[in-house]
């Protein structure tokens, strides 16, 4: 009997044990979370009253996990897209330099060994034209196709010349510059010039063609406009470069020069200026579209009238030929009041001084890249 009431009492103090543990264990935890928010706390209140400002962000991200700089790209960025400068639109393709005379180099075509290219020869383009010398300032990532005509219309722009293709179809969406000059062979300017050599020296034959010059010019406008809508279609990131022409009396002529009276010359002068400003009021009309639309590229006009002044046709070192009369055949050579070398030079500062400069508004072309 004893012996069970020993095993008894040894049971129910076990079991007192047992469960008196959890109790104590509860207790225990209870006084370490106590210990560790005063802890927490009171490195807080340290914190803040103590340490340099940034440190704290820094010990909460170490010790909490919270408050971390991203270290990684978020999945799922848009491509960025970076607008082009105006020098970068112009060499990020092809060069292609398409016109009339002014451009093909027509005023010192006698003076090449050999055609620049396939046709040259019977386009008159040569090596001393403005072209090259673009070609050689800025570096196009397309390469450069030069194929003005010398004599050329815009109506010839879209249809050909002497067997060859047409201009225009050396265009395409991987030109990035076009350059060219064009209205002055729609305006019948040789003709006109020609009329007013040949004439009897007292005879007003000359200022009598403006009425006739006058509606050719107005003529001319729809047919520019056709020219930069085809090549808009044909290169519609490309910068297009439209050069006028440069005048070529002195402002106030006071003698006679290749039997041009100073009436003459001041007439030839104004028509020069108006054919300019048809040309050049329909590619600022056209630029404003492209602008309005937010649409990229861009149709630049450069005014080329004052680029020749002090060096027109009668000073001392001009920069336009004068009158060149085979006196044997009775012919006058076709570099006749085209630019000389000095003139292409001075046409090609005008360009790429253009180039660098712009349209005078943001370009819209841009380059997306993959994040």
């Amino acid at each position: 009997m004893s012996l069970t009431r020993s095993s008894h009492t040894g049971e129910a103090a076990l079991d007192e044990a047992t469960r008196q543990r959890p109790e104590q264990a509860r207790k225990r935890a209870g006084r370490g979370i106590i210990q560790t928010a005063a802890a927490v706390a009171a490195g807080i209140a340290l914190a803040l009253a103590c340490l340099p400002l940034g440190v704290f962000p820094k010990l909460a991200c170490a010790v909490l996990d919270a408050g971390c700089p991203a270290t990684q790209e978020p999945d799922g960025r848009l491509p960025q897209a970076t607008r082009l400068t105006p020098v970068q639109v112009a060499q990020s393709g092809m060069y292609v330099a398409l016109g009339d005379s002014y451009s093909s180099g027509e005023g010192v075509y006698d003076l090449d060994k050999k055609p620049v290219n396939d046709g040259a020869d019977r386009c008159h383009r040569a090596s001393g034209s403005y072209v090259p010398l673009v070609a050689h300032t800025y570096r196009f990532g397309g390469g450069t196709a030069f194929y003005a005509c010398s004599g050329a219309t815009t109506g010839q722009l879209l249809s050909g010349q002497h067997g060859q293709p047409p201009q225009i179809t050396r265009v395409g969406p991987a030109a990035s510059l076009v350059t060219l000059s064009i209205g002055g062979n729609d305006a019948g300017f040789t003709k006109v010039l020609t009329g007013c050599i040949v004439k009897l020296p007292w005879s007003s034959a000359c200022v009598e063609q403006d009425a006739a010059v006058a509606r050719r010019i107005e003529e001319l406008r729809p047919s520019v406009l056709k020219v930069l809508r085809e090549l808009r279609v044909r290169a519609p990131n490309a910068r297009i470069i439209v050069l006028g022409y440069p005048r070529p009396f002195p402002e106030e002529p006071v003698e006679s020069v290749d039997n041009l009276s100073a009436a003459d010359q001041s007439w030839l002068n104004e028509v020069t200026r108006r054919l300019n400003a048809a040309v050049g009021s329909v590619v600022a009309d056209f630029d404003r579209a492209i602008a309005a639309f937010g649409a990229p590229g861009s149709v630049e006009y450069v005014d080329a009238y004052e680029a020749f002044a002090g060096h027109e046709v009668g000073r001392p070192q001009p920069y336009l030929n004068g009158l060149n009369v085979n006196m044997e055949e009775l012919t006058v050579n076709a570099r006749s009041y085209h630019p000389t070398g000095d003139g292409y030079r001075r046409f090609a500062e005008l360009i790429t001084r253009q180039i660098a400069a712009g349209p005078g508004r943001p370009m819209n072309n841009f380059l997306l890249a993959t994040p």
